[in-house]
């Protein structure tokens, strides 16, 4: 493990996914599979979010990556969090699943948007 990167990128997956997430993804791991928690963190966390860069862009792309998989829900859902957490609107995160539409198909957009309103719905209600 290199302790400079996974402290960059432990303090990255805060910023974009917040402490709750972060916590109890590293918690899961930890036991379990421990070096993968650490990949986590360092490679995706650490190496890729962390270079120079838009991170609104980067959730984007992460969204419209795991909406087009499907079968991602959970990340996805995470993802849309992050979106709202890097300062991306409401409004710019519906125009991307919308924009997937004629790429990915209805079925999938559907389900994306039921994420996105989800969690919409879970932020505009939360204390």
């Amino acid at each position: 493990m290199d302790s400079e990167m996974f402290a960059r990128g432990e303090k990255m997956m805060r910023l974009v996914d917040g402490d709750k997430v972060t916590d109890h993804l590293l918690a899961r791991y930890a036991e379990i599979a421990p070096d993968f928690a650490t990949y986590l963190v360092e490679f995706v966390f650490g190496e890729i979010y962390s270079r120079d860069g838009d991170l609104k862009q980067r959730e984007l792309v992460a969204i419209s990556s795991l909406a087009t998989m499907g079968g991602c829900d959970p990340q996805l859902e995470t993802h849309v969090n992050g979106a709202f957490n890097v300062g991306l609107t409401e409004a710019e995160i519906v125009e991307a699943v919308m924009t997937l539409i004629p790429y990915i198909g209805f079925p999938r957009a559907l389900v994306a948007m039921r994420i996105v309103k989800r969690v919409a719905d879970a932020r505009r209600s939360a204390p």
